[in-house]
């Protein structure tokens, strides 16, 4: 499912990458860096607290469909630059993780 269509589905706050519509495959939930880079996989879409500038450098390492930030976080604004720079989508839920998680996973899956 394109990450334009799960913004609009979820009513995300898009904040980099608009123009870019990524396939998102699944989804990995976690804030721990290490974490995620060594289970995310290419595809998910990265649901996290984290607002650093790391988030963009994980997120390109691991090439992920996009990161989503819970709990009405937005992104410093070193990350929101260097996620454009980079061309990383960056959404904001006001949701906290363990819904967003949920939803995600369910829209995923309803539209394989």
């Amino acid at each position: 499912m394109e990450t334009g269509m799960i913004a609009r589905e979820l009513n995300l706050k898009v904040m980099s990458g608009a123009d870019k519509n990524n396939n998102a495959t699944g989804g990995y939930t976690g804030d721990l860096l290490s974490d995620v880079m060594a289970n995310a996989r290419e595809g998910d879409i990265w649901i996290t607290r984290q607002v650093h500038q790391n988030i963009v450098a994980v997120a390109t390492l691991k090439d992920l469909a996009a990161i989503v930030l819970v709990n009405s976080c937005e992104p410093a604004r070193d990350t929101l630059e260097k996620a454009m720079k980079e061309n990383v989508v960056i959404m904001v839920s006001s949701q906290p993780a363990f819904e967003l998680s949920g939803r995600i996973f369910n829209l995923l899956n309803s539209s394989k």
